[in-house]
């Protein structure tokens, strides 16, 4: 397949991306393309085949079949000037803990042709009052900044954020959210892992949800599972004590139709309009079954 180096071609390029492990598909012919300057969160359960995609995209694992194409380049044959293109936070790091934060950035920052000032990073991600520190004697959520800072010290032009914000408290994570959103308005594609929905709801423009390998869902974060997914759910019990049930897109009057069938407003009347969650667990549980730990990730 020939590169693809346009600024018009999509960031991320895939069709029919397919690894196998043995007679198991981790990842089952997906299509998708992430278009330059969008932030795009890849949703799904513990499992479903997030990490094996996205280490095929950043070049660290060889894909089974399909065709891909990352910044115009098919990422089995990027070289140093590719990856120098790329910015990746993985889910967990291990940086040497015998340098200072200031150290770590500055040595890092030399690996790339035009990267961030080091000072500039260092606010960025809140570690001013560190940057003397040794990595070592930081705690979980500081050098998880630090992996942040790595992330983006390069300036890249995609970068990769796997669970960025975990051992983040509210705080720094709102914190984090600015930054994204600033490297975004830098024209930045941004791919974003997270079991936060809320964090996929405040970044992503949009987000495909993978469950067993396959791609059930691909939206607009506010469109995600369709209309029908979103229509208001009414419960109440009759006069006799049953429990009731129904879908409507207009809920006061139906619940007005009720009350008047009733004589009165009906006990235990609820109207539950769906959150971002319940559509997600909905597309998971209908392509598969949730993990067990699925509904405690996502409190």
């Amino acid at each position: 397949m020939d590169d693809i180096t346009s600024d018009a071609a999509p960031a991320v390029r895939i069709r029919g991306l397919r690894k196998d492990y043995g007679d198991t598909a981790a990842v089952d012919d997906i299509d998708l393309d992430i278009e330059r300057g969008e932030t795009f969160a890849l949703l799904g359960p513990n499992g479903a085949g997030k990490s094996t995609a996205i280490e095929i995209l950043e070049g660290y694992r060889m894909r089974t079949g399909g065709e891909v194409t990352v910044l115009g380049v098919d990422p089995a044959r990027g070289g140093l000037d590719w990856k120098a293109r790329l910015g990746i936070v993985l889910q967990s790091a291990s940086e040497p803990g015998q340098y200072t934060v200031r150290e770590q950035l500055a040595h890092f920052a030399r690996f790339y042709p035009d990267p961030r000032g080091v000072d500039e990073v260092i606010a960025a991600v809140g570690l001013e009052s560190k940057a003397r520190t040794r990595i070592a004697k930081l705690s979980g959520g500081q050098r998880r900044r630090v992996d942040v800072a790595l992330g983006i010290i390069g300036r890249p032009e995609l970068l990769f954020l796997d669970e960025p914000t975990t051992g983040f408290d509210p705080e720094a994570r709102r914190e984090f959210w600015h930054l994204i959103r600033s490297l975004k308005h830098e024209g930045t594609t941004i791919l974003l892992t997270t079991h936060y929905l809320d964090e996929a709801a405040q970044l992503g423009d949009r987000a495909g949800v993978i469950v067993g390998g396959r791609l059930v869902d691909v939206a607009p974060i506010d469109e995600l599972g369709g209309a029908d997914a979103r229509i208001p759910l009414v419960r109440w019990r009759d006069a006799d004590g049953t429990p009731r049930e129904a879908r409507t897109e207009r809920p006061a009057g139906f619940v007005a139709s009720v009350a008047r069938d009733l004589g009165g407003e009906p006990d235990g009347l609820e109207v539950i309009r769906p959150s971002l969650e319940d559509i997600y667990l909905d597309l998971v549980g209908a392509a598969g079954a949730v993990a067990p730990d699925e509904k405690e990730a996502l409190a």
